[in-house]
């Protein structure tokens, strides 16, 4: 058998469609009843990548046939000493050597390109959740990678959930946050809103546990926050926000984000929710993702299913989108490699 990697980029279709085709394949066999893996998010990475970060791409052939592909990220704003990586083998043609072909090309151009560490994720099962293979982190971890940082993916069911205890709730909410009220949001952040929502955004890598990851804070203003929107837009992304007014000062302090692509409109992804410490303690975290929920339902009334990821140290977190009505579904873990 010969295995064979060429770099290509958002000129060459013929790789595109082949590197699809193996992300297509890979998504179905590790995350059953996970989201398709979406064609317009897959072509948009090549042709509208977000802002600060140039991707490297490598297909590996074996015997001439597509059978895995390489993405690797590297920032330029901020992390410029880091990676990440998403690194996928069709099923059919794994234990033969070709992701560790492409590990090995990854590490080439990590060492060209002066990053000291990568950073990769792969899923895992829980104790009482589905099946899953554990093929990543064994793979992650053969290859010396350290687990970094523990996820866990949760799922609500949106037509299963109590309307009247959701509504109890976010009275409960309403009555300890006084002095702010709630905004929203569809698509594009409003001009009045958008350095706020940039200085919220900026706070996710210092304020959310990041475990043992060599992550040092994002620099994010309101030309990344409008560059990132056109990447999203790209990829055909519709997002609804909700966010918590202080009145006293006018400015944004909690910021909650869900968003739904092309592919699958039964599907949404509960993004971002951060709230400004200085204003912890007014139940403004649950009041913002509550009151999102019924935002996004009136316009998308095909969800079915909202996944969110979080630390699995995220106490706090976690009691809020186990509140409304979340539970788990598998592990997810983010390892690490130093060059």
């Amino acid at each position: 058998m010969t295995i064979t990697i060429a770099s290509f980029d958002a000129t060459d279709t013929a790789a595109i469609e082949a590197a699809y085709h193996v992300g297509a394949a890979a998504n179905d066999a590790d995350v059953p009843g996970y989201p398709p893996f979406c064609r317009r998010r897959f072509e948009a990475k090549l042709r509208h990548p977000f802002p600060g970060i140039v991707t490297l791409w490598a297909l590996a052939r074996l015997d001439g046939v597509p059978a895995g592909y390489l993405a690797l990220d590297l920032p330029q704003l901020d992390n410029t000493d880091n990676a990440t990586v998403e690194l996928a083998v069709d099923p059919a043609y794994r234990r033969q050597g070709v992701g560790r072909a492409l590990h090995e090309h990854c590490l080439r151009l990590l060492r060209e390109q002066g990053r000291k560490r990568v950073i990769g994720m792969a899923v895992s099962a829980l104790p009482d959740g589905p099946a899953r293979s554990g093929a990543g982190g064994a793979f992650a971890a053969a290859m010396g990678a350290r687990p970094a940082l523990a996820e866990v993916r949760r799922r609500l069911d949106p037509t299963g959930v109590d309307q009247i205890a959701l509504e109890a709730l976010l009275t409960g909410a309403r009555a300890h946050a006084e002095g702010y009220r709630t905004v929203r949001w569809h698509g594009l952040v409003p001009e009045e809103y958008v350095a706020d929502v940039a200085y919220l955004d900026g706070r996710l890598s210092t304020d959310a546990p990041m475990g043992d990851l060599e992550w040092e804070a994002e620099k994010v203003d309101v030309e990344r926050i409008r560059n990132t929107e056109r990447a999203l837009a790209a990829r055909g992304r519709r997002q609804y926000h909700v966010a918590a007014q202080h009145l006293a000062s006018g400015r944004l302090v909690a910021w909650t984000l869900l968003d739904i692509g092309p592919s699958a409109d039964w599907h949404a992804f509960q993004q971002i929710t951060l709230v400004d410490p200085e204003h912890r303690g007014h139940r403004l975290g649950l009041l913002v993702k509550g009151e999102n929920l019924h935002h996004l339902l009136a316009h998308e009334p095909s969800v079915r299913a909202i996944d969110t990821f979080n630390a699995a140290t995220n106490s706090h977190m976690i009691a809020i989108n186990e509140q409304l009505g979340f539970r788990p579904v598998d592990g997810w873990t983010d390892w690490q490699l130093t060059i």
